[in-house]
């Protein structure tokens, strides 16, 4: 029996489906849209480098796995390898098999491990979906959980806006690991341009991305709706995610938000554009009418709650939603009908879907000119009017996303067949910054995808969405209109957020990953299951080889993900101790179970690095720094670039008196840190104090090699200082990168030290400061006046101001100048 599609013909196969009443299909069911809420809520549902993200990811593999089970237990009797539907749940493995390849070369292992694990999880998501969304049943469901959750999410995002803190943690702080202190985290982030709603994702940019998908199918699904209920309810929520997505301050929303729009309106006949026009424009006129008081009230209430202003808000809010759903039921109850009995013969004719979406780009530009060039936006909250007043080309975050796609194209030229493993940018992105930026996201799901997989995985991936959307919209163009309108939500969620994601990091929330590949899943089922003849085999050969991948899969996911959650609350378990007691034993026995299932765990093999270094420092006991120095070079073998390691085995070398290797590691791992003032002026620093020891000991060889590797030093801060110059004038610098008092003293001494009086000269008169009271300034003086002296020159200015303040300075001078090296 072939894969039953919908529509008709999908209610004929479902009647011989067993699966489609099976109790244990509608456990699949409940169970996956659980899940679908637990993980919404799950903050820490996030691909970053920090422990805290770590207990939900694995949390979120084995929930999903024990899901997968199940849906083999169900679908297990119609497992074929027969369509082209069939052949997509084996190409589904090839993505996480892709992160797996990229482990050869991983910067990160640990980022690449997670994100394989996250990767199995898409592709089981995809894969039950595919199967799960065939059903008329399940698909309803599970459409109508989605939006329910959606419209969930909107309003605990309007209650943390409307200063109910405390409460809207309570309601979900039994199951998130998002609230900290009775608040969910940062569901009100904060930056330059003041407040800005994230509900429960902690990035406005991203739940603008999922508040526009759901805006878009709130109004499909309102004019698909039959039931007045439903309608109403879906005409209700239009204000309340419009609000939200303004009060996101999201640039990248509103600027994306036509082009969605039009890609949408593509697939909509000509009577279902115009409508969705017009419930488009009604809920902007409606949130207009809201939109100043709720935001005014809503930056009061950050800072100082208020009963009666929040009441107040909620009840003109509430009122404004009652009255756009209204007018959406009126309008789809008795105008509806009429646009679409007089467009019907319109609608038949080819090209006719074209004229309304090129009309609205014609529409979306007059607006975009009134909104940016004119005084029409001061109908706007001047936080909001002032976001949409800087859209331009040179303004700082286009120029900083250009910036990261150029450094992105830079790490995959390096890596370019498999790429550099999962995380690969968060580690990497210091080594190919054009600039000091702080990024640990490239800001592009695309970009970031290609330097994790390189062009094999790249390849992959797109091949795999691109056959997802084409035969999807090849469908979707030979069905009734009825039958197209099923599975649209799939395509609106997945679509929209994708599109998003050229300019933004959305994907790195792996709630948003799960939703695409659900999305990808439901569009899939909506294929005609289109027979490989070439490729087909026997039911129990397809079910035997699906079962022997899936089989291996689930039990090495299970145990990874179990192993892992242990390994995690271990690493918890011991900052818990450190944080009460000093008792070396108590806190070293949970890092080392830690660190028994994975080995180079960063944050457990510092903290037990740290630990045998304190001993080492408090009783010079060798086996503590062999301890820790072992433990962090095993580290690094596994993460090369982790910085923290590095700086922990330098400080290790010193202590023990290692002063050549501490500055031989330091050397060896500027390239990686290009953009670390503070990294460089201990190179130079070190590289001084290496080469004037060398310089007593009559080492001449020795003296050379660091003085010049710390001139070099110097002249990479010189040069980068010179290019920051040339930065475009809208972008920001990122982090201070400058020549600081000590590199130039420094590097002024070394240049002395070489008898290059006048080079050092050179150096030290752009140290020279007016407060000469400090004691490094007076020194940059001293030398300074020195050199000139030595090479037969003067600054009187200086000598005197330099004097007055220190009259000793003059003998100070004499003797520098009379130095012979």
């Amino acid at each position: 029996m072939s894969n039953p599609v919908y529509g008709k013909q999908k209610k004929a196969s479902s009647k011989d489906s067993t699966s489609s009443t099976s109790p244990l299909l509608w456990t699949l069911t409940i169970g996956l849209i659980l899940f679908l809420l637990w993980s919404s809520f799950q903050v820490a549902l996030f691909n970053g480098q920090l422990l805290q993200f770590e207990g939900p990811i694995y949390w979120a593999v084995a929930l999903t796995t024990l899901l997968f089970v199940m849906w083999v237990a169900v679908y297990f009797k119609q497992m074929k390898l027969e369509t082209q539907q069939d052949w997509l749940k084996i190409a589904a493995i090839l993505l996480p098999l892709t992160y797996v390849l990229s482990l050869i070369s991983a910067a990160s292992e640990y980022l690449a491990v997670n994100m394989i694990l996250i990767q199995c999880i898409y592709a089981m998501i995809f894969v039950m979906a595919m199967y799960l969304l065939q059903n008329n049943k399940t698909n309803h469901i599970i459409q109508s959980s989605l939006i329910g959750i959606a419209y969930v999410i909107v309003g605990f995002g309007l209650l943390n806006w409307l200063g109910a803190f405390s409460f809207a943690g309570k309601l979900v702080g039994w199951f998130s690991a998002g609230v900290v202190n009775g608040v969910y985290n940062q569901a009100i982030w904060n930056d330059s341009n003041g407040p800005r709603l994230a509900s429960v994702f902690q990035y406005p940019n991203t739940y603008a991305a999922f508040l526009m998908a759901f805006l878009f199918i709130s109004i499909f699904s309102m004019i698909r709706s039959k039931r007045v209920y439903t309608q109403l309810l879906h005409g209700f929520m239009l204000v309340p995610i419009v609000l939200s997505l303004l009060l996101t301050l999201s640039r990248t929303g509103l600027v994306m938000l036509p082009i969605v729009f039009v890609i949408l309106l593509l697939l909509l006949k000509p009577a279902k554009q115009i409508l969705w026009f017009i419930y488009s424009g009604v809920a902007a006129i409606g949130t207009l009418i809201v939109l100043n008081p709720i935001n005014t009230v809503g930056l009061e209430l950050q800072k100082q709650f208020s009963g009666s202003l929040a009441t107040k808000s909620w009840m003109v809010l509430v009122a404004a939603s009652i009255v756009v759903a209204l007018l959406c039921w009126v309008i789809q109850r008795w105008v509806a009908p009429r646009i679409q009995g007089k467009l019907q013969s319109w609608s038949t004719r080819k090209g006719s879907s074209l004229w309304i979406p090129l009309g609205s780009v014609v529409l979306t530009v007059i607006v975009a000119v009134l909104l940016l060039g004119t005084s029409v936006r001061n109908i706007l909250p001047h936080s909001i009017s002032t976001r949409l007043e800087n859209i331009n080309f040179q303004q700082h975050s286009v120029l900083e996303r250009i910036t990261f796609y150029k450094d992105a194209t830079k790490l995959f030229a390096d890596y370019p067949v498999i790429g550099a493993g999962g995380g690969a940018w968060t580690v990497l992105y210091e080594k190919y910054q054009n600039n000091p930026y702080i990024s640990a996201q490239a800001h592009n799901f695309f970009m970031q995808y290609l330097v994790e997989v390189g062009i094999i995985g790249f390849v992959v991936f797109m091949a795999f969405i691109l056959f997802v959307f084409y035969q999807y919209v090849r469908a979707y163009l030979k069905r009734s209109e009825e039958e197209r309108e099923s599975h649209f939500v799939y395509f609106i969620l997945s679509m929209s957020i994708l599109v998003l994601s050229l300019l933004d990091f959305n994907m790195s929330y792996v709630f948003i990953g799960i939703l695409v590949f659900l999305g990808l899943g439901g569009m899939i089922a909506a294929m005609d299951p289109k027979p490989m003849y070439r490729l087909k085999m026997s039911d129990s050969t397809a079910r035997g080889i699906y079962s022997s991948i899936s089989g291996v899969a689930v039990i090495v996911l299970l145990i990874m993900s179990i192993r892992f959650l242990q390994a995690n609350q271990y690493a918890y378990e011991a900052k818990e101790v450190a944080q009460t007691s000093q008792d070396f034993q108590m806190i070293k026995a949970p890092l080392e179970k830690d660190l028994s299932i994975r080995s180079t765990h960063s944050d457990s093999l510092l903290m037990l690095a740290s630990l045998y270094q304190q001993g080492y420092e408090q009783t010079k006991d060798d086996q503590f720094y062999t301890a820790s120095a072992q433990l962090l070079q095993r580290g690094l073998e596994a993460e090369p670039f982790n910085k923290g390691m590095v700086k922990q085995l330098i400080s290790l070398d010193e202590l023990k008196g290692e002063f050549d290797q501490a500055y031989a590691l330091q050397k060896e791992y500027a390239s990686n840190y290009v953009w670390d003032m503070a990294w460089y002026e201990t190179l130079i620093s070190r590289s001084f104090d290496l080469g004037y020891q060398a310089l007593g000991q009559g080492d001449t060889a020795k003296k050379e090699s660091y003085f010049t590797s710390g001139l070099e030093a110097y002249q990479h801060v010189v040069d980068g200082v010179e290019h920051l110059k040339t930065l475009p004038e809208g972008q920001l610098q990122g982090q201070p990168f400058e020549l600081t008092p000590t590199m130039i003293l420094n590097a002024g001494k070394i240049k002395y030290m070489l008898n290059d009086s006048a080079g050092a000269a050179t150096i030290l008169k752009g140290g020279i400061a007016e407060d000469l009271t400090d004691a490094t300034n007076r020194e940059i003086a001293r030398w300074y006046l020195a050199a000139l002296t030595k090479d037969g020159q003067q600054d009187q200015a200086i000598y005197d101001k330099l004097i007055a303040v220190a009259p000793n300075e003059a003998d100070e001078i004499k003797q520098i100048a009379e130095l012979n090296f």
